[in-house]
């Protein structure tokens, strides 16, 4: 029997598929280590019992919660323990007390909310990582993490007051601020288990008293090792804080109990400009004495990609420079300095640092929209440094790749200009780059650096750098981690900054508590190489043909002769891999698709909470069948990929919100294309996929077809289509409907200013749409001609019908490159996405790409339109506003936001995917999660105001509210409209 046959048989959720096993084969870091099996206990005593019968068959452990480890801490050989799906919750908030006890598994972010939720306020949990909206509570244990704020607010390890443990044997312990004892008095064999480790804790601290005291905790980031030094007497033998940072080495946090602080309230963000990274490091000396909250660097080449890949506008309000610090000040600042107010301690710090002579321009913000999101170019550093698009640097884009492995080195504050100057002379001796970001004001450096991981060569020079880069921090005085843990980056290193005394009591206290050493082997003591199990060695050299063009140059793709004539250019020795295998690659583990707010990405994980169904466990699983599979054609027939792209919405948000670009849309489209390839496709594909093919018959027999739907013969229809019955289905326009709406659209012409697309769902179901639409585009006298002999192919697409696409948008290409330059609107948001993005990638022609450049949203056409002065009269005061997923993520998450606010209307943002998606919400096994993802965000901004007019460019979104309003009594009177309804007849809409 397996040991996930025994835990199964008692109760506990293991897993040990081949799917299930790649996804959990990696984390954040540059490693992969296949496990065994996969758990997923549901409480602390669940836990017990898998790691006390791991101990009996001698079965490694390892515990993880977010799995966004960078230094490979959270990935291991046996059982990977996840303890983020149910170990999740608060359990307790003292506001009196300022604490919080919580299960390891909860989201910090979560436990943050919560605790300000529970105090009116008043109180918040600090730490606050980059990764902070998806990492746990254990995680943050596990490698002491700090966060933005840790200027301020320390180290994870500065509060925590217990940790319920089990450990290695199965015990379930509770470590203290003064000791360890059995979590319930009357467990004999816990107590006796805890006395014995408090025994020999207390015979290490004695034998040691020296080295811990002269060669621990000299820096505010000393993170590498173990925190032996609050085992010291004078530190009150401080157990709970000693096993933070322990990596999940000497035991499995279940639950912690933590110090809760006062929540800021009236911070202000200062972005001031340097030539370089050095020289702000340099002025932070002379910042800290104001006491702020946050000193924290990015350098240029993140802000370019972030405006490459996002828009200009995420990152406005940055000065002139080529990098930044920011630097958060509050009330607590102000206080240092005397000053009454917030806004007068910003004064003159910035007066302070012009005096300096280093800085270039600051700016000031103190809009906590602007903040938040200029915040969260910095909380993107490691994934948008990953893959940089700088459209103004020849060096960067295609190919451009940097990874962790030195992303953590710290050193103290006042040395960390000396030390990145020594640092760019050391990657510059090694033929390397660094992008630079991290925590400025407590002297930690993150830097991603292009290692090239898949040949020997680079690994080698890999090892050799990360070598002479922690003797480099030594001799400065630093640390080899400063937040992330040693794990499989670092460890080996460890021999370096610590003397042989010092690691034989990091061996020992392992062993005190893990006597077995099965609890995450291989981090902080007995290490492998560095080199040992990186996820891009060995990786086969295949091509896996694709009709896409998977090659970009920052969001540009690239004609695929000139990426093959790159790709030839650089020899054996650098050749980059195939564009499949590099796209799918593309997922580095910062788990942002896992986070439950900010953006869109992933609807299906908000829905399920499930790896499997996040974009990351996709990728995993993707980059697994470039690796393992027997042949390319073998690969595009893996079930285990089918499985995990089941659930995908290809609502394409992560192409946008994801900071490496992932796109998993397009790959799950052309995974379907290869892998149904003379083959039965499931029954959607032809009823659905095939739509465009099938709706002008349809749509001939409008009357009838919608007398069957309305009947209970559309079960039988719905069914014997793949669509599922209790689904909502749309009303098919009569000819006569057609004729009124269409027939009346001038043709495009000549003398046409503006080129209207009726697309095929705007055709069949809403041609009181292209009426609409067209009415508002001519409102400042522009001519506009419409065309309705075009399609963007997107159900073929969506489907992975590759073929049929491309030959449906090469006829759509050569109709619309018409020689001019003059905007092509397209009402329907999806189609006009497909037009623009997915046009060129499939159709690599000049003409694809003219006609892909002049393809616009109406809601992105707009401005145009205001900003010749036209200004409609008799809008509502205020809309729910749902913006469609691909206009998300092609033309910009705020864009049918901005044109409504610059309109004087108050946008109401349900901020989500609405769970139709195309396709996906009809078809059969899907309506559960469709409609749980409608409950993320949709359903409950509709029931905030059901009255409210609701703004649904997207048919999918419409058909979306539609189903809720016949489905739930509370929205019976929600209706919808599109933007061009609202804005063409307002009084004729809801109010």
């Amino acid at each position: 029997m397996s040991i996930v046959t025994d835990l199964t048989t008692l109760g506990i959720d293991a897993d040990e598929s081949t799917r299930r096993l790649a996804e959990y084969s990696y984390d954040a870091s540059n490693y992969r280590v296949p496990p065994i099996a996969v758990s997923f206990p549901r409480s602390a005593t669940e836990v017990a019992t898998i790691v006390r019968h791991c101990h009996e068959h001698g079965v490694p452990v390892t515990a993880r919660g977010g799995g966004t480890s960078m230094g490979g801490n959270a990935i291991g050989t046996g059982m990977v323990i996840d303890l983020s799906r149910h170990l999740a919750d608060v359990l307790s908030i003292d506001a009196d007390g300022e604490t919080a006890v919580a299960g390891a598994g909860i989201v910090l972010t979560t436990l943050a909310a919560q605790a300000r939720k529970a105090t009116d306020g008043r109180l918040t949990f600090a730490p606050d990582p980059s990764s902070a909206s998806r990492a746990t509570l254990g995680g943050a244990i596990g490698n002491d993490a700090c966060g933005n704020h840790s200027v301020r607010y320390g180290r994870t390890s500065d509060h925590i007051i217990e940790l319920h443990l089990v450990t290695a044997d199965g015990y379930a312990l509770t470590a203290t601020r003064s000791g360890l004892s059995a979590s319930e008095p009357d467990d004999g064999a816990a107590a006796a288990r805890a006395a014995q480790i408090t025994r020999d804790l207390h015979d290490l601290t004695s034998a040691n008293l020296g080295i811990f005291r002269t060669w621990l905790e000299t820096i505010p980031r000393q993170v590498s090792g173990y925190h032996l030094a609050k085992l010291l007497p004078e530190n009150g033998f401080d157990v709970a804080r000693a096993l933070v940072g322990s990596e999940g080495t000497c035991a499995v946090v279940v639950s912690a109990k933590v110090r809760l602080v006062p929540a800021p309230t009236s911070a202000l963000l200062l972005c001031v400009g340097y030539h370089s990274p050095s020289d702000a490091a340099r002025d932070v000396p002379a910042i800290l004495p104001f006491a702020p909250s946050a000193i924290e660097g990015i350098d240029r080449k993140i802000v370019a990609t972030m405006a490459a890949r996002r828009g200009p506008d995420t990152v406005a309000g940055l000065p002139d420079g080529s990098a930044w610090l920011f630097i958060d000040i509050d009330e607590n600042s102000a206080a240092t300095q005397s000053e009454e107010d917030v806004p007068a301690t910003a004064r003159l710090l910035l007066d302070h640092l012009r005096g300096q002579g280093r800085m270039i321009e600051a700016t000031v913000v103190d809009d906590p929209v602007r903040r938040k999101a200029l915040w969260r170019v910095r909380e993107d550093g490691a994934g948008l440094s990953s893959r940089l698009a700088d459209p103004d640097d020849e060096n960067v884009g295609s190919g451009y790749e940097s990874w962790p492995g030195w992303e953590d080195a710290a050193v103290a504050p006042e040395r960390l200009a000396d030390y990145l100057d020594d640092f760019s002379a050391l990657l510059d001796e090694h033929g390397l780059t660094g992008v630079m970001y991290g925590h400025f004001g407590a002297g930690c450096m993150h830097v991603r650096i292009t290692f090239d991981l898949r040949t020997e060569s680079g690994r080698a020079t890999m090892d050799r750098f990360c070598t002479a880069a922690a003797e480099l921090v030594v001799r400065h005085g630093g640390s080899l981690s400063g937040e992330h843990g040693d794990g499989r980056a670092r460890s080996a290193l460890l021999p370096i900054m610590y003397a042989p005394d010092m690691l034989r009591a990091f061996a020992e206290f392992k062993r005190i508590w893990d006597p077995a050493g099965t609890l995450n082997p291989g981090s902080i003591v007995d290490p492998l190489p560095i080199t040992t199990d990186l996820a891009l060695a060995d990786v086969p050299d295949r091509h896996w043909p694709t009709s896409f063009n998977l090659c970009h140059s920052g969001d540009t793709p690239l004609p695929l002769p000139e990426v093959r004539a790159k790709r030839a250019s650089k020899g054996p020795a650098t050749t980059p891999p195939d564009p499949f295998t590099h796209a799918v690659q593309g997922c580095i583990g910062v788990g942002r698709c896992r986070a439950s707010s900010g953006g869109v990405m992933c609807p299906s994980f908000r829905a399920t909470r499930d790896e499997k169904d996040s974009t990351r466990g996709r990728a995993r699983v993707l980059q697994d069948m470039v690796r393992t599979a027997p042949s390319v054609e073998e690969g595009w027939r893996s079930t285990d990929v089918a499985d995990a792209l089941d659930l995908c919405l290809s609502c394409k948000a992560c192409s946008t919100d994801c900071p490496t670009g992932v796109d998993m849309a397009t790959y799950k489209s052309e995974f379907l294309d290869h892998h149904y390839r003379r083959r039965l496709r499931p029954l959607s594909h032809y009823s659905l996929g095939w739509m465009p093919a099938w709706l002008p018959t349809a749509t001939l027999a409008a009357p009838v077809i919608n007398r069957v739907l309305a009947s209970k013969l559309n079960r039988l229809m719905a069914r014997a289509g793949g669509i599922d019955p209790r689904r909502s289905m749309p009303r098919f326009a009569t000819r006569a409907q057609r004729r009124e709406h269409l027939g009346a659209l001038p043709a495009v012409n000549a003398t046409s200013d503006v080129v209207l697309v009726a697309d095929s769902f705007t055709k069949a179901f809403r041609p009181h749409v292209a009426t609409a639409t067209a009415e508002v585009l001519g409102a400042v006298g522009d001519a506009v001609g419409c065309t309705s002999d075009v399609c963007c192919g997107l159900t073929w697409i969506s489907t992975g019908q590759l073929k049929r696409a491309r030959k449906t948008l090469q006829r759509t290409a050569s109709i619309l490159d018409d020689g001019t330059d003059r905007p092509i609107v397209v009402a329907e948001p999806s189609c006009a996405a497909a037009l623009r993005k997915d046009l060129p990638e499939l159709v690599d022609t000049p003409a694809a790409h003219r006609v892909a450049s002049r393809v616009r949203s109406f809601a992105s056409h707009l401005a145009t339109l205001t900003d010749d002065g036209w200004q409609p009269t008799g809008l509502p005061q205020a809309v729910t506003l749902q913006t469609h997923c691909h206009e998300y993520a092609v033309f910009g998450a705020a864009t049918g936001a901005s044109a409504l606010r610059s309109l004087g209307v108050e946008v109401h943002n349900a901020e989500g995917c609405c769970g139709v998606a195309g396709n996906f919400g009809f078809e059969r096994g899907h309506y559960e999660v469709s409609m749980a993802v409608a409950e993320n965000s949709l359903a409950p901004a509709l029931r905030e105001q059901p009255d409210r007019p609701v703004v649904t460019d997207g048919f999918s979104c419409a058909m979306a509210v539609d189903h809720l309003s016949s489905v739930d009594a509370a929205l019976a009177s929600t209706r919808s409209v599109h933007l061009a309804e609202l804005l063409a007849d307002p009084g004729g809409n809801p109010t």
